[in-house]
């Protein structure tokens, strides 16, 4: 990449007042990065969202020098930059209106695997979320899958162990920058998943773990997944607040039962209740629901479809029949981000599909060719 490409880059996502949605609006009116800066304070002004206030912090321009200090410290850490338009971005996240401008990566994971569950609870695990933890993810190892938390205390920095435990690659989404690791006690967890896995963050280096980076942090641990497991939750919690994100997110969202007079399952039965969660109990049962082949099974050739019948298609419907002969099934948001088009758009386009007998709907808001 570019430096002062990158310069550019850092200087938006750094920029006081500017979250991502309004960063990516200023690209769009402006054109480019570089003209964001280049523009004139009366321009900027006019940019809905902007105003004068906004507009004299970017016309400053004088966060470049800490945008040189942030790329020192990546080149001299291994830390891997990535900006929203980059094909490695996460590319479930990259359909979230909210997804954050640039994410900052140490580790070895590929961020788009073809299977990644967050898996999510209380700091106060109990026993029994701790056994039912590592007995999930044991599960899970057969259908290869990606396992995302938070690296906090509790249920989150089980799931990462369990998953290095059982040889699944593991990402730990946290709330500061990379140049600490909060709670310390983690520190041991972190530095092995690097190797088998990585830690993400949205966060420049010397950013503290304040208060209000975890809410923020969640929206990244469940849109980067294609569903979200609550194990264990109190009724109020930072694990209701992800499932909430998943559900706003379209992701599946499951939760873990446990007895009615558990403390720390009465957060996963509201969600069941309310449904806004399904219930499992196993990982078969999340298998079935996401459609997931068992990777110690050969997957079955599905029949071909009649050729004669893209004659009838356009140009749009014929990439979403390409992208779908190569994968097999997949969700509709991972279908969006391949294809370049909007979600809803995206909708239609299977709708029309399905209807003509293409396609099929599978659960997990799958989609396979017949």
């Amino acid at each position: 990449m570019d430096l002062e490409e990158l310069k550019n880059r850092l200087a938006l996502h750094m920029l006081p007042g500017i979250g991502p949605v309004l960063a990516r609006a200023l690209i769009s009116y402006c054109g480019s990065i570089d003209k964001i800066f280049s523009s004139r304070k009366g321009q900027l002004e006019r940019i809905p969202g902007i105003g004068k206030e906004r507009a004299a912090i970017i016309s400053k321009g004088n966060l470049f020098k800490k945008a040189e200090e942030e790329i020192a410290y990546m080149n001299k850490n291994g830390i891997r930059p990535l900006f929203y338009l980059d094909e490695d971005y996460p590319r479930r996240l990259k359909n979230c209106d909210d997804a954050p401008l640039m994410l900052f990566y140490k580790g070895n994971a590929i961020l788009n695997a073809n299977r990644v569950v967050s898996i999510v609870g209380t700091r106060f695990m109990t026993p029994y979320g701790k056994s039912e933890t590592e007995k999930l993810i044991e599960q899970l190892a057969k259908y290869k899958v990606t396992i995302v938390s938070g690296l906090a205390y509790g249920i989150d920095v089980q799931a990462h162990k369990s998953a290095l435990k059982n040889g699944l690659e593991t990402i730990g989404v946290i709330a500061h920058g990379l140049d600490r690791m909060y709670p310390s006690e983690n520190k041991p967890t972190a530095d092995k998943m690097i190797q088998q896995g990585g830690i993400l963050t949205e966060y420049t280096y010397k950013t503290n773990p304040d208060r209000e980076n975890f809410p923020a942090r969640n929206r990244i641990v469940a849109g980067m997944c294609d569903a979200v497991i609550v194990m264990e939750s109190a009724e109020k919690g930072g694990a209701l607040i992800t499932a909430e994100l998943g559900n706003d997110y379209n992701r599946e969202v499951f939760a873990l039962p446990g007895r009615t007079s558990d403390h720390f399952s009465k957060g996963c039965h509201k969600l069941i209740r309310e449904n806004k969660a399904m219930l499992f109990e196993s990982a078969e049962n999340i298998a079935t629901m996401m459609s997931w082949e068992d990777e110690t099974h050969p997957i079955k050739k599905k029949k071909p479809i009649q050729q004669e019948l893209f004659a009838t298609f356009g140009e749009e419907e014929m990439k979403v029949i390409e992208i779908l002969k190569q994968s097999g099934n997949m969700g509709i948001d991972t279908l969006a981000a391949y294809v370049h088009f909007p979600v809803n758009k995206v909708s239609g386009i299977l709708l029309n599909l399905e209807f003509a007998g293409v396609l099929r709907s599978l659960p997990g808001k799958r989609y396979e060719l017949i």
